[in-house]
């Protein structure tokens, strides 16, 4: 039993907020109230844990729905373990991991090892199935087998899919299979040199960059068989204002458009990738201020609903190469609460219970989760943050170190994580 007194909490599925504590027994929350202590026997106060939240918010695991742990097959840079590690210590207690790996998420056996080694972890792992076999964009997999063995949803992140009829039928098969089906928005055609905006960063390096067209067309199409087939779809880390006023208006027409914002997109603009190199190098990549405006407008009035990070590991030595030569991509998984903290809440944009919305309820709702959300028989998956104090990265959780962010203080310290009960990360005093 664990007892988690003289906390602020947040629950942002019941909007329920205030001066609560939570008491957990075995994986679930037994209760919710004041004063709880006095309603345990001399037996159960003995063997029951303490934790003093005073001063902290108590609230929800977080739930990122878009996160690499390159394992099988890219484990240099992150392995299932270390990245369960880093989830931990941002907070986070159920991720769902990408499906390109090596070999791909594209069978049962592969499937099945992702799955069992998360098993091994503290934290809930939840990995997707591809769209496509290999992610070459010509064959659907086997999704009702793939479902079956336990991915969660399918996508081909990191590749675009670029034949209208497949992602038509894998719509249809997914709205089906009531899963979603998440994309990844950059029409390579359009594209000369991917992970730099086409503008002024392009600019700055002598290279083609990659325009905000790659990003609108593929939208625009995918929105509109969406629409037609009732699938529900996911617009992953969306980076230009149109592509935010194009899910709008999509969303105005069916309830199932969804579209993620990671935290590098709604913080940082193209300077960043001038100022920071291979850093801040991504797909899609960072944009104008305008397009960083239009995001958090978008996070503020529900047409962005989800809050992800497309945490990328790549090695020191993978990023130290040339512009053009170097991976796309940076870690989020430990920065994430406290950019939302720092930029979105104390921006005066959201307040911290529409924050944890977009990074707990929202997703686990989308992907069917009994996760985000804290309530008597509920998950006890929570987290105590000090949202006043600041920290500075210096070092990660993660086995690799790829971000832009590191240095910088940012408010918001997690200093407790709590998953099925146990908690599983707790910050040095």
């Amino acid at each position: 039993m664990l007892l988690i007194e003289n906390g602020y909490m947040i629950d942002p599925k019941s909007g329920q907020e205030g001066n609560y504590d939570i008491l957990t027994e075995g994986k679930r929350i037994r209760r919710i109230g004041r004063k709880l202590r006095q309603e345990l026997t001399a037996a159960e106060l003995k063997k029951c844990k303490i934790i003093n939240a005073e001063g902290l918010l108590v609230a929800p695991g977080l739930v990122d729905v878009h996160v690499h742990f390159r394992d099988p097959g890219f484990t240099q840079k992150e392995d299932i373990l270390t990245g369960a590690r880093a989830a931990a210590r941002g907070g986070v207690t159920t991720v769902v991991l990408m499906a390109n790996t090596n070999p791909t998420a594209d069978t049962a056996e592969t499937l099945q090892y992702v799955l069992d080694k998360g098993k091994t972890t503290d934290i809930h792992v939840l990995t997707c199935a591809n769209v496509t076999r290999g992610m070459k964009g010509q064959e659907l997999v086997d999704m009702d087998a793939l479902a079956a063995v336990g991915a969660v949803g399918f996508t081909d992140d990191g590749i675009p899919i670029m034949d209208p009829a497949i992602v038509r039928a894998a719509m249809e098969k997914a709205a089906q299979l009531d899963m979603p089906i998440s994309f990844h928005e950059e029409d390579p055609s359009l594209i000369a040199d991917n992970g730099i905006n086409r503008g002024k960063a392009s600019a700055h390096y002598g290279i083609g960059g990659s325009p905000r067209e790659a990003e609108i067309t593929m939208v625009e199409r995918d929105l509109q068989i969406a629409l037609e087939t009732g699938a529900c779809v996911d617009i992953q880390h969306i980076s230009s204002r149109e592509a935010v006023e194009l899910v709008r208006q999509a969303r105005k027409k069916g309830h199932n458009i969804h579209a993620e914002a990671t935290p590098h997109h709604f913080t940082l603009t193209e300077e960043a990738a001038i100022e920071y190199g291979t850093l801040a190098k991504m797909n899609p990549p960072l944009r104008e201020e305008a397009d960083r405006q239009a995001i958090i407008r978008g996070l503020v009035d529900g047409t962005i609903d989800l809050i992800a990070t497309d945490h990328a590991p790549h090695t020191a030595e993978e990023k130290a190469r040339d512009i053009t030569k170097a991976p796309s991509g940076i870690i989020g998984l430990e920065t994430a609460l406290p950019l939302a903290i720092t930029e979105l809440v104390n921006g005066g944009y959201l307040t911290m219970k529409s924050v944890l919305e977009k990074m707990s309820t929202n997703p686990a709702s989308m992907y069917h989760l009994d996760a985000g959300y804290l309530a008597a028989g509920g998950p006890a998956d929570i987290i105590l943050v000090d949202t006043s104090a600041k920290q500075s990265f210096t070092e990660y959780a993660s086995k690799s170190a790829n971000s832009p962010f590191t240095g910088w203080e940012l408010y918001g310290v997690v200093r407790a994580t709590v998953c099925d009960g146990q908690i599983i990360y707790q910050a040095k005093a």
